[in-house]
């Protein structure tokens, strides 16, 4: 058993071979042993690429509760069903709050019961909700559709993904991760494009109809006959090296109880909440604040091309960086590039400054979500993977739920994006500067939490 941080006191741990010993009790980390028998007929290649493509391809199919392709339904709602902009944001964040609780749940469920089986009912429960909130008809219709969508696509469906592939890669989780950020990242923003297309051609009700219909002929069988939960399930070793063990070697990692006790992840937490809350708040708004600058409902839409373009080279770049260069240092650029995307939504104009617009909250974002990807497992351990991400998924998802309205009401208000834009750009610095002073965990075993300055 390894550990964290010691403090004075020591307490009677057990061992992974049952044995009691003296071990400082600061932030014990919890091995968990890994026992499968090789079958007979277990592959001889190496299935993690295959690991990356599920994965790759269940992010891609979380758009229906990303805020991405949710965007393109609010005026149509709006216009049907005659609810007001804030009233909807309402509902958004009440969905998205309610939602974001069960998340800590899902995540203990998903390290219980395998991402496998896990994935495969998340999708069948997502496109469930979707059929419900296609026959909503009213506000309070649309609060519990919110509710499904952005509990099951946006967060449990991600989880499993990321969790999926954390497990299945060491030494180049970090460029794997960004492989299959960029990849899914791509479908996500590709989204609202055709979805936007559908709805002119047909209506909102139906574009969701589509969506479950997808998820359901898609996901599910991907991930029940595709998704395998570990290498040693199949005999296999951790990046396809015997030395990194397969059948005997057992996972480590802290406890969900410990991890939040760290305060760099906490850090970790604020970074992908800041990308997760504006880029949130500024994609819900985004035909309106787009509008509010010249740009036609079709052209803000298509502005989140560029935004895909950048956040997929970002995503492939970041993902290889995090495995070799300072994560501190990475963190904080990317901190203050996010908050200078955020700048730049105050003078956006129609042309190539709203294409720069568009790929600087891109960049943004995904360098966020690409390093906290690969630094939760990298810090943590993935013993408790899905128990941790849980939480990190609960917390950045309930702070989205008020980006909406709040952004909505300083519209109100103000009757204009600029000033809460202007007083956003605040929050992302501030992460920067934790990024850069806050202590990190000290070494774990096989070299993953090694990072200490």
């Amino acid at each position: 058993m390894a550990y964290l941080e010691p403090g004075p006191k020591l307490e009677k741990a057990i061992l992974p071979t049952g044995r009691q010993a003296a071990a400082p009790t600061h932030y014990l980390l919890e091995s968990i042993p890994v026992t499968a028998t090789a079958p007979r007929n277990a592959p001889r290649k190496f299935s993690g690429p295959r690991m990356v493509v599920v994965a790759t391809i269940a992010i891609g199919f979380t758009f229906p509760g990303q805020t991405a392709a949710i965007s393109v339904f609010i005026d149509p709602m709006i216009e049907d069903l005659g609810v007001g902009r804030t009233a909807i944001s309402t509902a958004y964040m009440i969905g998205t709050f309610v939602g974001a609780a069960a998340l800590p749940l899902i995540g203990r469920l998903v390290d219980k019961y395998g991402t496998r089986k896990a994935m495969a009912v998340i999708a069948a429960a997502l496109s469930l909700a979707l059929v419900g909130l296609s026959f909503a008809t009213d506000i309070f219709g649309l609060g519990a559709g919110f509710v499904g969508i952005r509990m099951l696509g946006q967060g449990a469906l991600s989880l499993c993904a990321a969790t999926l592939v954390s497990r299945w890669y060491r030494k180049r989780r970090g460029f794997v991760l960004g492989i299959q950020a960029a990849a899914g990242t791509a479908i996500i923003s590709l989204s609202p494009v055709l979805m936007e297309r559908v709805i002119h051609f047909t209506d909102w009700r139906t574009a969701l109809l589509l969506e479950a219909a997808a998820v359901a002929a898609v996901v599910i069988p991907m991930a029940l006959l595709a998704a395998r939960n570990r290498p040693a399930d199949i005999g296999q070793f951790v990046d396809g090296d015997p030395a990194n063990g397969g059948t005997s070697k057992a996972e480590w990692g802290m406890t969900r109880g410990q991890a939040v006790r760290h305060p760099y992840f906490w850090v970790l937490v604020a970074s992908i909440a800041t990308s997760g809350f504006f880029g949130t708040a500024i994609g819900f708004h985004q035909i309106a604040l787009l509008g509010e600058r010249g740009l036609t409902p079709t052209e803000a839409a298509v502005n989140f091309l560029p935004q895909t373009i950048a956040g997929t080279v970002s995503s492939l770049v970041l993902g290889y960086l995090i495995d070799r260069g300072n994560p501190r240092l990475l963190l904080a650029s990317s901190m203050a590039g996010f908050a200078l995307a955020i700048a730049w939504g105050t003078a956006v104009e129609p042309g190539w400054s709203a294409i720069g617009f568009g790929m600087a909250i891109g960049v943004g974002a995904n360098a966020l979500r690409s390093i906290e990807g690969a630094m939760t497992p990298r810090l943590f351990g993935t013993a408790h993977l899905g128990a941790i991400r849980g939480v990190v998924s609960s917390t950045t998802i309930a702070g989205t739920a008020f980006a909406p309205v709040l952004y909505s009401l300083f519209y109100s208000w103000t009757g204009s994006f600029g000033p809460v834009l202007w007083l956003s750009t605040l929050v992302p610095l501030a992460v920067g500067v934790a990024a850069l002073v806050v202590p990190m965990p000290r070494p774990g075993p096989d070299g993953e939490s090694h990072l200490t300055s």
